[in-house]
């Protein structure tokens, strides 16, 4: 399948994914917080997407599902285990090679897609949810990219995004913490500049034509590295809309 255009994705943000495919499954690489965050956001989401279609917990067979900036497929694999048909969206190769690979050796039918939201929007490809998972912060055109998403969820269908606040407090445990003194992702992974409030992520949403219906903070136990949800947006959160 051809390559859907990079659209909004940022070329080095592209390259700097793309650098990380042959770790990205790894527990213990670069990739360990969002091995350990995978759980928590997207049982979350599933129970969702389940409740709004009469389903009970994380059911989502025969419902298809885009999960944008899909990288080497931790989220995808997770909501194909749940039952739904995903596609997996990305704009570096190299991930996505990594992520058929996985999902093959698995025994997990996900069709990968190479390019960006914008450009398969265009085909007319509408899904039942949708779904960009710590891709936001790293987008040149926030309105572009919330646009393409709208279009890409069908009437009714739900859009689901997880981000970073940009608080001081984010600066000191995203960036600094994370990077500089524990280590825990690759130094450069983030630009403080680029994390997105709540407030300005809900009008975004808005003015792409979604409803912003949910709101949940994610908080790491320093002691355990686990998560879980909480009240508190000032670091990672995640949001769900509808069309």
């Amino acid at each position: 399948m051809q390559p859907a255009g990079t659209g909004t994705a940022v070329e080095a943000e592209i390259r700097k994914f793309g650098a990380l495919a042959g770790r990205w499954w790894d527990p213990s690489g670069p990739m360990k917080p969002l091995h350990r965050m995978n759980p928590l956001r997207t049982g979350w989401i599933a129970r969702r997407i389940a409740r709004a279609h009469g389903r009970v917990g994380t059911d989502l067979s025969g419902l298809t599902l885009l999960d944008v900036g899909c990288g080497a497929g931790l989220a995808s694999e997770a909501f194909a285990r749940m039952g739904a048909q995903v596609t997996g969206l990305d704009a570096a190769g190299d991930a996505l090679e990594a992520a058929r690979a996985h999902a093959g050796a698995g025994g997990l039918d996900i069709a990968y897609r190479e390019g960006a939201p914008e450009a398969l929007a265009a085909e007319g490809a509408t899904f039942d949810a949708v779904v960009a998972l710590e891709v936001i912060e790293h987008v040149a055109d926030r309105a572009a990219f919330l646009d393409a998403l709208r279009r890409l969820a069908k009437p009714g269908g739900q859009v689901f995004l997880s981000t970073l606040n940009r608080t001081a407090r984010s600066f000191l445990m995203a960036k600094v913490g994370a990077e500089y003194v524990l280590r825990m992702l690759p130094v450069g992974t983030h630009d403080w500049r680029m994390f997105v409030t709540p407030g300005e992520l809900g009008a975004g949403l808005r003015q792409a034509g979604l409803r912003v219906t949910d709101l949940a903070g994610m908080s790491m136990d320093p002691l355990t590295g686990q998560w879980r949800e909480s009240k508190d947006l000032g670091v990672n959160y995640l949001v769900m809309a509808e069309r």
